[in-house]
């Protein structure tokens, strides 16, 4: 097994073609080639190594945007000069991403062979590894300082990096499920996550960990700091007195026995039906070119392929081959990516891959100025770097609040159950698996007899007799050596149905829902197309070559040399996701939810890292000119103005002015016809400020708002300190204690203000008998107050009413800053009783 390791590792790294001799890659590729390396000979923590890779790539960035004052850095924010800007970009990058590996690897099960790695590059690339100095101009302390940067951030952005990435709070609440048992008895809840108990466990990456199986890997994730994520996309759970933090929550998932109980069963019996295709020897044949595969619409697998290539106009050639072969090689090529570097890691892999072919134009979204190789990767690496991150944050934050079963834990209690088919039938149990002829079958005597379809399923006493039989993957108990045998498809016991993997692995260390293969791909996908500026590979074509009886691991195989082949991004992240049932991870139910998640934080990322790479050289750019007065002629105090743009730019959006000034924000790097920007005043609740759209000449009193801009407009927004008028009533009502009485004396109601009173309306004045009335006028004046004189500070009065009877009274007053305080008074007597 040791030997087929080794074999397979070498086999994943050349099987990628590399079209430029690594002397010709840039720093930023260098480093980048050797934590990839880490991360394989590192435990398999997609989170970590997802959150590893984005800060590497961050601090390039970083790094990089330290020598021009118009690119924005991200957590490191120092500006330098040089005269060589190449060179001292490249070595800032290289003292950055040293400090930061060497750190994070220090404990790695690997450290003996990827710090020295790390000098050893370091020595390669000219540079002294032992200068820590961070004080001073050159580049080299720079790299040191953001080096340092990113430690410090990594041990406050609750990832309990200081505890390795260690669980708060988090406990499953059902026993573990040992394996090599048969059925699962001791499962409690089929809903929910549940542990195994092995001997041994080996991670994805090769690693063992004696003594059984790894906790719940990061069901806390929700909680990390992110790259672009929103606070609107964010929904806080609560559980057992903790919070769950999720993005883009899209609800639970299929519930056995509650909502959605036929898509739970329909969804895990799905996988067991998949098991059963994983045989070559069936002959049953696929085209798995791009001629008859992919082009699906986003959440759906209802694509027929390509009637020719995009990039070239021709047709695609065919590529028939056993579907046997097929689904076992998409298993574990997506399962594990070329050696074994997480999903992340795999996607990272892919964008070298496209970055290295003879042709890729190296132009930011296809368009604008060839960029070099070093300008090239770093924003591509940070772009994908900080998207995967995210990835990461929602979907493990998710993991952790719904907490959703593995196939293993659902079939295996299902068929534990019985069958849910027909209640006449011999064992049936509401929460038992569907039956399908000649795929999920119930074990009879007949079926079981010498001969039968079933035999020896039944025991050897009958014991077995109304027990649950699968056609699928036999599992490892029918192979001895991985490198000669092949367990193949056939009957067996249900309870005894192992998922297409290692008997060391099973199933990976974490919830189901939702499918972080599904989500990382579909991300990636995403910036590949819109960062590249095609959603196709170069060429219309991408490929990967699995060997004849080589490049499988867990069993022999492929019987035939196999190439899986993609025509676009989107066409490989599809396929990974089924690659995940054909594996026996995870149903449909996790995976559709999870390409939506992908394809909306995939969007959000490209948006939010393009704002980084805004230098006025971009094709999609807008300015706004935001200028302020006074109406009132107070222009004593500055106002804070923001600008709000669904980029997901947090960046420089508020700015302080004066009454008479006027200020600019760039919006650049968007998609052309979807921004949507909006201006307001921060802090100054007591205006209710008006805005102009000048350069459409359209009066706007919702906040300056723009959509649909086209890239080159200018816009111009004046807002106008005239707060809105509030109403205020004066109201008075006569009721009679006996009819006898008359009312004739006259009363008046003057309305005092600190503020602006600009009108009013007398609304049903009157009186019961020959009233008189009057309604006095409402400005602000200097005169004698009717009542006090000038003697109070209210110096704005308005006589409401005078006269006798019923009186209502409506003025608008224009408060003042920061506040404005009203009231009234009544003058004269009157001999009723009267209600306010």
């Amino acid at each position: 097994m040791g030997l087929k390791w080794m074999c397979v590792f070498l086999l994943s790294l050349s099987s990628l073609p590399i079209w430029a001799a690594p002397a010709d890659w840039s720093a930023a590729r260098h480093w980048n080639e050797v934590l990839l390396s880490a991360i394989r000979k590192d435990f398999a923590r997609p989170t970590v190594h997802a959150r590893n890779l984005f800060h590497v790539s961050a601090a390039m960035w970083d790094a990089f945007a330290a020598f021009d004052p118009a690119l924005k850095q991200l957590q490191h924010h120092e500006n330098q000069t040089a005269a060589d800007l190449k060179a001292a970009r490249e070595e800032a990058i290289s003292y950055a991403v040293y400090g930061i590996l060497k750190w994070r690897f220090a404990n790695s099960p690997g450290a003996a062979q990827s710090l020295p790695a790390f000098d050893q590059l370091m020595n390669q690339l000219g540079y002294d590894s032992g200068f820590t100095a961070v004080v001073g101009d050159t580049p080299a302390a720079l790299g040191n300082r953001i080096a340092q940067t990113y430690i410090e951030f990594g041990l406050t952005d609750n990832s309990n990096e200081q505890d390795g990435y260690k669980n708060l709070f988090y406990e499953p609440v059902n026993e573990p499920l040992v394996p090599a048992l048969a059925g699962n008895p001791e499962i409690t809840d089929p809903n929910r996550w549940q542990p195994l108990a092995l001997d041994f466990f080996q991670d994805q990456s090769g690693n063992v960990i004696i003594g059984g199986y790894p906790g719940f890997l990061s069901p806390e994730w929700g909680r990390v700091k992110a790259f672009a994520l929103q606070a609107d996309d964010l929904t806080i759970h609560q559980r057992d007195g903790n919070d769950y933090w999720v993005y883009h929550d899209p609800g639970p998932p299929p519930q056995l026995g509650g909502a959605g109980d036929a898509l739970y069963k329909a969804g895990f019996e799905q996988v067991v039906l998949w098991s059963g295709l994983l045989d070559p020897t069936d002959g049953v044949m696929i085209d798995i070119s791009p001629a008859s595969n992919g082009n699906n619409p986003l959440g759906t697998n209802a694509g027929s392929g390509y009637e020719k290539n995009p990039v070239t106009g021709l047709p695609y050639t065919p590529a028939i081959v056993p579907a046997g072969d097929y689904f076992r090689v998409l298993a574990e090529f997506w399962a594990d990516g070329p050696a074994s570097e997480t999903p992340p890691g795999h996607w990272f892999t892919i964008a070298n891959y496209v970055s290295d072919h003879p042709q890729v134009l190296k132009q930011f979204r296809g368009q604008g100025p060839v960029l070099d190789d070093l300008e090239w990767d770093v924003k591509l690496y940070l772009t994908l770097g900080g998207t995967l991150h995210d990835v990461a944050v929602s979907v493990w934050g998710m993991k952790g609040w719904y907490d959703y079963a593995r196939p293993v834990s659902a079939i295996r209690y299902m068929c534990d159950r019985g069958q849910s088919s027909d209640p006449d039938g011999p064992s049936y149990h509401p929460e038992g698996i569907s039956l399908y002829p000649g795929s999920i079958e119930v074990i009879t005597a007949e079926t079981a007899a010498v001969g039968g379809r079933h035999f020896p399923l039944g025991g050897n006493i009958n014991e077995h007799f109304g027990k649950i039989a699968v056609r699928a993957w036999r599992g490892p108990d029918y192979i001895s050596n991985p490198a000669t045998d092949a367990a193949g498809v056939g009957w067996i016991r249900c309870e005894n149905w192992w998922p297409y993997q290692r008997p060391s692995f099973v199933t990976p260390p974490f919830a189901g829902y939702v499918s972080g293969h599904s989500s990382f791909s579909r991300a990636a996908a995403v910036i590949m197309s819109r960062f590249t500026g095609s959603e196709f590979f170069p060429g219309g074509l991408g490929t990967f070559a699995a060997p004849k009886n080589q490049f499988l691991v867990f069993e022999e195989g492929p019987s035939v040399d196999i190439t899986l082949q993609w025509a676009s991004y989107f066409d490989a992240a599809d396929e990974t996701s089924l690659s995940r049932i054909y594996g026996g991870i995870h149903p449909t139910a996790d995976d559709i939810p999870g390409r939506i998640m992908g394809a909306q934080i995939g969007a959000d990322g490209f948006r939010f890292a393009s704002q980084l790479f805004a230098d006025g050289s971009g094709p999609s750019r807008a300015t706004f000119k935001v200028s302020k007065f006074f109406a009132d002629g107070n222009d004593v105090n500055a106002v804070t103005v923001a600008l709000s743009c669904n980029t997901g730019l947090v960046l420089d959006q508020q700015k302080e002015l004066m009454g008479g000034e006027s200020v600019e924000f760039v919006v650049s790097s968007f998609d052309e016809g979807s921004l949507n920007c909006s201006v307001t005043e921060v802090g100054q609740a007591a205006y209710a400020a008006e805005y102009d759209n000048l350069s459409l000449d359209i009066r706007n009193n919702s906040h300056c708002e723009y959509h649909e801009v086209i890239s080159g407009d200018a816009f111009e927004c004046v807002i106008t300190n005239t707060p809105l008028p509030v109403p205020v009533q004066v109201s008075k009502q006569w009721v009679f204690e006996g009819s006898s009485v008359d009312i004739d004396m006259n009363y008046a109601l003057t309305l005092y203000c600190n503020a602006v009173i600009e009108g009013g309306q007398q609304l049903g004045a009157g009186s019961l008998k020959s009233a008189s009335t009057q309604q006095a006028g409402c400005s602000p004046n200097s005169l004698a107050d009717p009542v006090q004189g000038n003697s109070n500070s209210m110096n704005n009065w308005c006589k409401a009413f005078e006269g006798n009877g019923n009186s209502s009274f409506t003025a608008a007053v224009t408060p003042g800053f920061p506040e404005s305080q009203c009231f009234w008074t009544e003058s004269g007597q009157d001999a009723a009783v009267e209600v306010d």
